[in-house]
């Protein structure tokens, strides 16, 4: 399991004096480019590709609080992937400094190309670096259709003339 260590700063803490929800995602994403860039895909990578992940969602589930004072670790695991690597699900941990867990995020997302601005699959030299990351207990190949199970679909709104 990937783990990366923060210091929850000032900036982080919302006024209830605890780590904001926004902290959250921030370290989720820092997480996760860490464990690209020490996996051999960094920006530079990425970008002969012209590849960009996008999120599709992050449902975060809070157990307890956390404050400032002590380190917090996220992991990070594979925990789902579609045959051709434009779609992905990570799960994220986090852990206070005695490795209590205080609250759990799974992330779901995709790889477009930022010419096409469309989804796309991955290269198969980056598809095969996907496939040998470690995985989660309940690992799962995804589809398009998993992308849409919640049914949570776009609401316009209608403006008055």
């Amino acid at each position: 399991m990937y783990i990366k260590q923060f210091e929850i700063r000032w900036s982080d803490v919302d006024a209830n004096r605890h780590l904001r929800n926004s902290a959250y995602i921030d370290y989720m994403s820092h997480t996760r480019m860490a464990f690209m860039i020490e996996n051999g895909l960094d920006q530079k990578h990425l970008v002969r590709h012209n590849l960009g992940p996008v999120a599709f969602y992050e449902h975060m589930y809070y157990f307890r609080e956390v404050f400032p004072g002590k380190p917090v670790s996220v992991s990070l695991q594979l925990k789902g992937l579609s045959e051709d690597g434009m779609y992905f699900k990570f799960l994220h941990n986090f852990y206070d400094e005695n490795g209590k867990n205080f609250a759990s995020c799974e992330m779901m997302g995709g790889w477009i190309d930022l010419n096409a601005r469309k989804l796309t699959g991955l290269p198969e030299e980056i598809l095969e670096k996907f496939n040998a990351f470690e995985k989660t207990d309940d690992f799962e190949v995804i589809s398009k259709e998993d992308t849409r199970k919640n049914n949570v679909r776009p609401r316009d709104l209608e403006l008055q003339a």
